[in-house]
């Protein structure tokens, strides 16, 4: 057999090196290749720049309060990092005062959120207080409660998908109760039959558990079944917190527009009387109009001594 028809002997270990380095220069290709497309994607993300947005509770308004409900504003600030608008899906939103729902709710379809931009987005809330005197016996009128505003925004992002921003707010809101009002005397200025000229002393009963900052009044008296009129009065005084003020307002009247009877009775120096009306006051939560009524009360009349009557605070 000559040389050139012997068989090629290779080593086993030769054989094994060589094979090891055709399989790690196609492992390096692989790898190469991966890097590229991992740096590639980082590199696409960052230059579009899709990210969570984020939102906050900047503030609760309360528009109008009145002895029938309390309407709230939610202020809601949204960020959107992103370079496209995401649309702002649903909010859900619940109102609990010491882990007891007043109001519950869903707004759908709530707008877009701008590229790149931040919106306020307003969230319009109603709390009805005799559903919440139904469900909740213990809160009485006149009280402050707290609350706490829960909000979930529900906002579709690219890349990221369906996400949900969770917020909360605490606060505090009062059940408003009317003052009481009770017409201690009638003091005469000026008594005859022609005109009469009086200062009414009214007693007005705040039971709130706040002070109010009385404003302007208006009002109508009765004297027995006879309305001798009334007024509209700016007058500014402070109702104290479960408290009682004393208010002074003027009347002018014609008893012989309303016949001998109520001239007989004005005479006799003391009557049964009705009084209605409304005050405007500021409350630490807003400014409220709230109904004063009394009927069926009995008050004093007095004249003043240059008019031949006794100006002291007995009833004569």
């Amino acid at each position: 057999m000559s040389s050139s028809d012997k068989p090629h002997v290779v080593e086993r270990g030769a054989k094994d090196d060589e094979k090891k380095k055709e399989e790690d220069g196609k492992g390096g290709f692989l790898d190469t290749v991966k890097d590229f497309i991992s740096d590639i994607g980082e590199k696409i993300e960052e230059a579009i720049g899709f990210g969570k947005p984020t939102a906050d509770v900047t503030g609760i308004h309360i528009p109008s309060i009145n002895l029938q409900k309390v309407d709230l504003v939610v202020d809601v600030l949204i960020k959107n990092p992103n370079p496209v608008p995401i649309p702002l899906i649903d909010i859900n939103y619940l109102i609990e005062s010491d882990g007891r729902k007043l109001v519950s709710g869903l707004i759908p379809d709530s707008g877009t959120i701008h590229a790149h931009g931040e919106e306020t987005v307003k969230i319009p809330l109603i709390l009805i207080y005799d559903d919440i005197k139904k469900t909740y016996a213990d809160i009485k009128p006149g009280s402050i409660i707290p609350y706490k505003v829960k909000v979930d925004l529900i906002v579709d992002v690219p890349v990221l998908g369906r996400l949900t921003l969770p917020l909360e707010k605490n606060g505090e809101i009062p059940i408003p109760y009317k003052p009481d009002v009770d017409l201690d005397k009638i003091q005469f200025e000026r008594f005859s039959f022609e005109e009469t000229v009086a200062i009414l002393h009214l007693k007005l009963d705040n039971k709130n558990d706040f002070d109010l900052g009385l404003n302007a009044l208006d009002y109508e008296v009765w004297l027995g079944d006879v309305s001798i009129g009334g007024a509209e009065l700016s007058k500014s005084a402070k109702l104290v917190k479960t408290g009682i003020t004393d208010i002074d307002v003027p009347i002018t009247f014609r008893p012989k527009d309303f016949g001998s009877a109520l001239w007989d009775m004005i005479r006799g120096r003391g009557t049964g009387y009705s009084i209605k009306g409304h005050i405007d006051v500021d409350t630490p939560f807003g400014a409220m109009k709230l109904p004063i009524t009394k009927e069926g009360g009995t008050t004093r009349l007095k004249k003043k001594k240059e008019d031949g009557g006794d100006d002291d605070d007995d009833e004569e």
